[in-house]
């Protein structure tokens, strides 16, 4: 079939020089002057021969790619349509032609053949490598529409691939123009290995890096990272060989080379945007003179302030009449706290509440602990995950539950540490006086006046 297809080949481009040589006769040119122009005409006819060839072949492949898509969504027919693919591609075709028809234009000996046929061949490798990367952009696009592909750094592996061909192309394209073989080009170049890697010292560092945050997935588009030492904290919009471009929460985009990733340091908050929950960590410092020891009926009149908190003073009291560790011994899985102290009961109280708490998770760490003492008070911490991790609402959530935190203490009889200002001091001279209806004084606790608008502490 081969050798049918050579002969064929022959037959067309015999047939097609004569028919030149009789065209130009009938013109009157003289014989010493039509063995050149035949061969130029020749040649000009199989360049256009061969681009016409390729623009038909361009408009089947299109043709038919849209009644494909018409009948069917196919995602990668149309990133092929999108990147011009088929154009890109049919642009090989021309050069093949051309080269196969050279040998009956020129002699091979001839300068005007080694010059044309080096031409095709570098036009081949130029067309050949815009095609390739073509194909492989349309490649990463359809794989980045599909959901297990999404959100992985695909574009560094395909600019990975684009880089390598590329080089390829370009060193054959080189040994072409100097009729040099390309390992020979290849082996000449360890001498500028040096040159190479400082030049290209960025390109090499993004190519490793891309491999390694792949391989390892320690990034991906849309992931949420911190990094301070950039000036970075926001959502990762593009990863490519040799850039990540990142929007802060400002809207700014932060570019940073892959490989600062790689060697620095830096939080990806994908771990926890999995998980389903979103940490709550926040403390107020109580004044300790107000920790005090629960009387009994202390614990009674507690007992109506909250249905959960009176079942666990019973379940503690019961523990404490049969003798079991009051602190340690939850057989009824009750929360953490003691009925010891008002403190201990409000931990209790606490951890209740953000059991009930519709937005907070139950299968993750949740406990309401004390600090270390420091010179302002001791620092009671709500330590939970919300189950909502939007930052609206996770901010919302998280505030509601403080709030309700610093409006419960006074029901205790605990209360905040907080520095006293000018106005401290002149409210507590009014108090002191007990000469002013403290109903009419703007900025004092509600908790300190009584149903009549005196204040309890002065016996009024």
């Amino acid at each position: 079939m081969a050798a049918r297809m050579i002969v064929n080949t022959t037959e067309f481009a015999q047939t097609l020089l004569v028919g030149i040589k009789d065209f130009l006769s009938w013109l009157g040119i003289p014989h010493h002057v039509l063995d050149r122009l035949d061969a130029i005409v020749f040649l000009i006819l199989i360049v256009i021969i061969a681009f016409v060839c390729a623009a038909l072949l361009h408009v089947l492949f299109v043709r038919l790619a849209k009644k494909v898509l018409r009948r069917k969504n196919a995602g990668v027919l149309d990133t092929l349509v999108k990147y011009k693919v088929f154009l890109k591609s049919t642009a090989i075709v021309p050069p093949l032609i051309i080269s196969t028809l050279l040998p009956f234009v020129f002699s091979k000996d001839s300068e005007w053949f080694i010059l044309s046929d080096r031409l095709t061949w570098i036009y081949f490798f130029v067309a050949l490598t815009l095609s390739v990367n073509a194909i492989l952009n349309s490649v990463g696009e359809a794989m980045k529409n599909q959901s297990q592909w999404k959100n992985r750094p695909m574009k560094g592996f395909i600019q990975i691939l684009q880089f390598i061909f590329t080089g390829i192309a370009v060193i054959i394209i080189v040994s072409i123009l100097i009729n040099k073989s390309p390992h020979n080009l290849i082996t000449g170049l360890g001498a500028f290995t040096a040159v190479l890697m400082l030049v290209f010292k960025d390109t090499i560092l993004g190519l490793v890096a891309g491999v390694m945050i792949s391989k390892d997935d320690m990034l991906r588009v849309g992931d949420w990272i911190e990094m301070p030492q950039n000036g970075i904290n926001g959502i990762v919009i593009d990863i490519s060989l040799d850039v990540v471009k990142v929007q802060n929460f400002d809207n700014t985009i932060v570019t940073v080379p892959p490989y600062s990733l790689v060697s620095g340091s830096f939080v990806n908050w994908r771990g926890m945007s999995e998980s389903g929950g979103r940490r709550i960590m926040r403390e107020y410092a109580l004044k300790l003179d107000s920790v005090k020891p629960c009387t009994s009926e202390f614990l009674e009149r507690m007992k109506s302030f909250d249905p959960d908190l009176s079942q666990y003073i019973v379940a503690k009291q019961q523990q404490a009449a049969e003798g079991k560790i009051v602190n340690t011994d939850n057989p009824e899985g009750l929360a953490n706290g003691t009925i010891d102290t008002n403190l201990g009961l409000f931990r209790a109280y606490m951890t209740l509440y953000l059991r009930r708490h519709p937005c907070v998770s139950r299968d993750m760490l949740l406990m309401v602990r004390t600090l270390a003492p420091t010179g302002n008070g001791l620092p009671v911490q709500v330590y939970c995950f919300s189950t909502n991790i939007d930052w609206p609402s996770y901010e919302s959530i998280q505030a509601e539950i403080m709030e309700h935190f610093v409006s419960v203490l006074p029901s205790f009889e605990l209360y905040p540490f907080q520095n006293a200002d000018a106005r401290d001091a002149i409210v507590s001279g009014l108090i002191e006086s007990g000469k002013v209806d403290l109903s009419t004084i703007e900025g004092i606790p509600w908790h300190t006046l009584s149903e009549k608008g005196k204040n309890p502490a002065v016996g009024k």
